[in-house]
């Protein structure tokens, strides 16, 4: 499966909302070909390198598909779109095309059915709950609903204010289960580390 790819400072998870200007020619063809096939794009995470201009010196090898929900033109001239975190994948390879586009020979990572959510996860569903209500994430419109431990784990794992090395290697976990495991972990650690600034 051949998907074009726009590197990003960002992680996208499935089923999750992101905004992106498009202001580069490579890109603003790239979203023309896919609204006229009624295909996405892969977002993948940047490690080394810069968003604009030559192509980023290095991206990780996992990503997440976007599909193209909303466009509109914006106040600065720049063309807005909306996307939808659809499918995982793995990049098998890359290259650049003439445009400057890169391209990718991917494979799509299998999910593992729905589980419903434990007693155990009501902490984290309620963290995601007041998450709903940050202006931030009240502005993206996207549905905080879960429908369980899939799309609580990826909301979160998107949402939450972590490295973006923590959140692709949650990106890479397939049992929500254990995903949700991991987001605990990073939470504690996140909260160990504001309770020594406060002890310093």
């Amino acid at each position: 499966m051949t998907l074009p790819l726009f590197p990003l400072k960002t992680v996208l998870f499935p089923g999750c909302v992101l905004d992106l200007q498009i202001f580069e020619a490579r890109y603003l063809d790239m979203i023309a070909r896919c609204m006229k096939q009624g295909t996405g794009f892969g977002v993948v995470c940047i490690l080394e390198g810069s968003e604009v201009g030559d192509a980023p010196d290095d991206i990780a090898l996992i990503g997440c598909e976007a599909l193209i929900r909303d466009f509109q033109q914006q106040e600065n001239g720049l063309l807005g779109i909306r996307v939808e975190g659809g499918r995982r994948f793995g990049v098998l390879s890359a290259e650049r095309q003439r445009d400057q586009l890169l391209v990718a020979e991917v494979e799509w990572l299998d999910e593992i059915p729905e589980k419903p959510l434990e007693e155990e996860d009501q902490d984290l569903l309620a963290l995601l709950k007041a998450l709903a209500e940050h202006p931030m994430v009240a502005a993206l419109n996207m549905s905080t609903e879960v429908e369980g431990q899939q799309s609580l784990a990826n909301q979160l794992a998107y949402l939450l204010p972590f490295a973006e090395e923590d959140k692709l290697q949650l990106l890479q976990v397939d049992d929500p289960q254990q995903r949700l495991d991991g987001i605990q972990v990073l939470l504690d650690e996140m909260q160990g580390d504001s309770q020594g600034e406060t002890l310093n």
